[in-house]
């Protein structure tokens, strides 16, 4: 294996990574920003307050997601025991 074929399986795997966890961060993003406003709209300066609502969201989009999550990275371990096996 040279160095081509093992930057591409890391560029590979960044992308995989980034596809992976986008829609939980993004959705937590999302979350925090919706609670921040409320907070700030009513006045609520609650610490602990944004931990539920994010811990909610995050699960629910973790089941609606881990279809794709779990097709994503059997596809990548695919490509890269396709990869390994066919090294000299």
């Amino acid at each position: 294996m040279n160095g081509a074929e093992v930057l591409d399986v890391g560029r590979d795997a960044v992308f995989v990574l980034l596809r992976v966890s986008g829609p939980l961060m993004l959705i937590a993003l999302a979350t925090g920003m919706v609670v921040a406003l409320v907070q700030a709209v009513t006045q609520i300066q609650e610490m602990t307050l944004t931990f539920v609502p994010k811990i909610l969201a995050l699960f629910a989009a973790l089941l609606a997601f881990l279809p794709f999550m779990s097709m994503s990275l059997g596809a990548f371990m695919e490509r890269v025991a396709d990869t390994i096996s066919t090294l000299p």
